[in-house]
């Protein structure tokens, strides 16, 4: 239902949640259409079909629920960790066959046996195909088990005492908690029991910014296995900082008065189309996937050259992050977190709202997941789906007709998920556009992860952001995979450097350069990192197919902002995440092979992962590769970062390298002119 307000805009109430609607003299019609975006049959009239890398419905969860209950695999300890499409062989995807069955996986863990299990699951017989124990893995942590974590810490009597002891505060009511993932240090029990180590800050007030008072000197260790505070470890006392700093709306006195509204409107309706989780938009195809581990993913993105349809990238996930900090302090040296698999980003995604996170004319997309006791689980628009002008896409003006130029804007498709881990807002934004480019774009925002000083410190490893309150340096590493099938499965990478040509007489001025290409043919010689005296590129070309000039089309991969990590090699948490030794990993596809720090690398040894996998040297060339990206942000911390961060961004973007025989957004018409007497801005 609709709800008008005074100041004309018009409240939409749907399923619980209210948006904000600016409607002008829009028919009630068209109100439901931006308050859903209905699905749109193809260009041809008929619905598009079901795609069968469509992430699971809620009904298929519950069915996969039903089956491992009806298989006795659920018992009172037993927790869902996940439970996700189990993706059909690509060959199958690719034929285009019919009826594929649907399968799902799931990941179980039994805290009273300490142990994880695998299982697969058809939805189609309706039966437990495999079910397997994976001896000493220790899964992703659920949002169950983090909600219960907090719970065990508040009403542990030997924190209440700590807490009472250092800074006299009777009672827990206004402690929060951190669930921070354990690590793994070498110890037994980081080896043998399920561990978190939270991390806790006292409010002084039930809304109050909580992070602006650490307790620094106590640091509760939790078996997740029997929701126990096994110790709390006592670093000293540390007072708290003396400061509020908050910022919700509420408690944020003088806002600034002039700010006007931007309004995005598009009277006509998008320009995408959509089935389920499938879409078509500006030549592009592609299916929306969403897990909880993964969170957004993107599958099977084609594109439609002169009624062609070619196929780039098969699937595009984020694999894994890493997040170490550089403070050997005894509170903060343990802090580090695999925010993929420790966490899920996907489990952590937020309900994203209209006028909020998303502007404009949107579609939103749920999340169908479970909690660890099999209840369904909805993330209401987990994902947002919305175009954005863009700029000038081209422009040119002839110098004898100076009064008739040529210019297209940019208009680019937006699909996105945010995240929050703990004090961490992760934003993944893909972006497709009119050209042929895709971009990734993450965007880091929240509160940093604070500590206390003391009165006179100036702390060596943090900056100092108010009076006895510091933010420790530390750094955030990703790792995406990029399965390409571009123009069919047969592709190969080519490491692409910008060079100096010799001196000699061929080279008068000396002013020659070119593109060298290295065409990589296995494994270990793939591995490499970013060069800024080269301009380093890469390139990933099928040598079967040909371009109009007689060259393998192409797509180059051109890297952003990067980092290399700080910490030792020998350092725990680079052990486990071997991902960041390079920038660049390639390897052969393997359906086994999805996350960069391997299957769990949650209290793991390390030695998991594209390490181990690329360890074995296999031949890369002309086969089905997949190209593996980690970037990393280095967070020195400002001031200005605080009490909550503004925005940074880190990324990569693909760009068509001979893929197209001339630049396919030539045919992007021009926009209507706003001003003047010309219908638009060609002529």
């Amino acid at each position: 239902m609709f709800v008008p307000r005074a100041d004309g805009c018009y409240i939409a109430t749907q399923a619980g949640r209210d948006r904000c609607l600016h409607i002008g003299t829009r028919t009630m019609s068209e109100l439901l259409q931006l308050a859903s975006p209905s699905t749109k049959p193809s260009s041809n009239g008929h619905p598009l079909a079901p795609h069968p890398l469509e992430p699971l419905t809620a009904a298929e969860v519950a069915q996969a629920v039903s089956i491992l209950r009806a298989a006795s695999k659920l018992t009172p300890t037993t927790r869902i960790v996940s439970i996700a499409l189990q993706e059909p062989a690509k060959e199958l995807v690719h034929q285009g066959a019919a009826n594929i069955p649907r399968a799902a996986f799931a990941v179980l863990f039994d805290n009273g046996a300490n142990a994880c299990y695998e299982a697969a699951l058809s939805l189609a017989t309706n039966s437990l195909t495999s079910f397997r124990h994976i001896p000493g893995a220790q899964p992703t942590m659920t949002i169950d088990e983090q909600v219960e974590c907090e719970q065990a810490v508040l009403n542990s009597d030997e924190f209440k005492a700590k807490l009472k002891e250092h800074y006299g505060v009777d009672g827990t009511e206004l402690v929060m908690v951190d669930i921070w993932s354990a690590g793994n240090y070498g110890s037994e029990e980081d080896r043998t029991r399920r561990l978190a180590r939270p991390l806790c800050f006292l409010r002084s007030d039930a809304t109050d910014n909580g992070y602006v008072r650490p307790i620094e000197g106590l640091r509760p260790v939790v078996d997740l296995n029997t929701m126990q505070v096994i110790r709390v470890e006592d670093y000293g006392r540390w007072p708290l900082p003396p400061g509020e700093a908050n910022y919700a709306a509420t408690r944020v006195p003088n806002q600034r008065p002039d700010l006007k509204p931007i309004d995005i409107t598009q009277p006509a309706g998008p320009s995408f189309e959509v089935n389920g989780y499938q879409v078509r938009w500006q030549k592009w195809n592609f299916v929306i996937g969403f897990n909880a581990r993964e969170g957004l993913t993107l599958h099977h993105l084609r594109y439609n050259d002169a009624g062609q349809e070619r196929s780039i990238l098969y699937r595009a996930s984020l694999t894994e992050m890493v997040v170490p900090y550089g403070d050997p302090g005894p509170t903060q040296r343990r802090k580090n977190a695999f925010d993929v698999g420790e966490y899920g980003m996907g489990m952590c995604a937020n309900s994203l709202e209209l006028g909020c996170d998303c502007l404009g004319l949107i579609k939103y997309f749920d999340a169908h997941m479970c909690t660890s006791r099999g209840e369904p689980l909805l993330i209401k628009n987990a994902i947002c789906m919305h175009e954005e002008d863009y700029g000038i896409g081209w422009k040119h003006t002839d110098r004898r007709l100076p009064e008739t130029p040529e210019v297209r804007r940019s208009r680019r498709l937006v699909i996105s998920s945010v995240s929050t881990v703990e004090n961490y807002e992760y934003g993944f934004f893909w972006y497709l556009y009119q050209d042929g480019n895709i971009q990734l774009e993450v965007k880091l925002t929240g509160i940093l992860s604070l500590g206390a000083a003391g009165p006179e410190a100036k702390p060596k490893y943090g900056t100092l952001i108010a009076p006895q309150l510091y933010a420790p340096n530390h750094q955030h590493f990703f790792n995406v995979r990029l399965d390409f099938d571009l123009d069919g499965q047969p592709n190969t990478v080519l490491q692409v450097d910008a060079v100096a040509d010799e001196l000699d007489e061929n080279n008068p001025f000396e002013n020659a350069f070119y593109a060298k290409s290295t065409k990589l043919l296995s494994e270990s010689q793939a591995r490499a990192h970013l060069n800024l005296e080269t301009c380093r590129t890469w390139r990933i070309v099928n040598e079967q197919s040909l371009n109009s000039v007689g060259e393998p089309v192409g797509y180059k991969f051109f890297p952003g902002d990067n980092a290399f990590p700080l910490a030792s090699k020998n350092a725990w948490w680079r052990k486990r995440a071997g991902f960041v030794e390079s920038h660049v990993w390639v390897t052969p596809f393997h359906e086994a092979e999805n996350y960069g720090a391997g299957d769990y690398p949650n209290q793991s040894s390390g030695g998991d992962g594209l390490i181990r996998w690329t360890a074995q040297d296999r031949p890369i060339a002309n086969t089905d590769v997949v190209f593996w990206y980690t970037f990393g942000h280095t967070h020195i911390p400002r001031a200005e970062d605080y009490p909550v961060m503004p925005t940074a961004y880190i990324g990569f973007l693909l760009k068509p390298s001979g893929f197209f025989s001339q630049n396919p957004a030539n045919d992007v018409p021009p926009s209507p002119r706003k001003q003047g007497a010309s219908k638009s801005c060609c002529h």
